[in-house]
């Protein structure tokens, strides 16, 4: 069964007032404002689309393709996006909260989170080589065997990796952020 096909559309708050979105495959559309918390979107495919000030905290994704997906300024706490379709996911996020969502051995391979949160975020088993932490609050997330590689944590803050649990090759770091590297040795730094 083929889901309806939706292209080059924009979605507004007003759209989905009175109904929920429908069940469809989603391309170049833009979705704007719209308070989808707690939905169900299992199945839904979106391929190149921009969700925009929107809301999907807590909603369901199992199955879901986000495919080149842009997210801005949007509220998406506590997804399980291991759930979703794996095949060809991309996304990038910018301004957004993601605290409490679960990335468990979800492939990021070049990924941007720009000032965004992700506080208690689980990252384990996640492939984030050459992911980048742009200004971002990382405090409580998870990170265990996680490949790390090539990743940009030089702005990111409040982050603890243990560089034995992960792979963190060629890595980026500043001060005083690399001092998450050292905390389970219970090594105290002074300037």
């Amino acid at each position: 069964m083929s889901l309806p096909y939706i292209k080059d559309h924009t979605f507004h708050q007003a759209d989905c007032l009175n109904k929920p979105l429908e069940k469809a495959e989603y391309e170049y559309c833009q979705f704007l404002n719209i308070d989808m918390g707690s939905a169900d979107l299992s199945g839904f495919s979106f391929t190149d689309c921009t969700f925009v000030g929107c809301n999907l905290s807590m909603s369901r994704i199992s199955k879901t393709s986000f495919k080149s997906i842009k997210w801005k300024g949007c509220k998406i706490m506590g997804l399980k996006w291991d759930e979703c379709n794996p095949f060809l996911f991309s996304v990038s996020f910018e301004d957004c909260m993601l605290d409490l969502s679960i990335f468990y051995g979800v492939r990021l391979k070049k990924t941007s989170f720009v000032r965004s949160s992700l506080k208690e975020t689980d990252f384990s088993e996640a492939d984030l080589e050459h992911a980048v932490f742009e200004d971002c609050d990382l405090a409580g997330a998870v990170f265990d065997g996680s490949n790390l590689s090539q990743c940009d944590f030089s702005t990111a803050r409040q982050y603890i990796i243990d560089p034995e649990q992960n792979y963190i090759k060629n890595a980026i770091f500043s001060w005083p952020g690399v001092s998450g590297l050292l905390v389970k040795y219970g090594i105290r730094l002074v300037d």
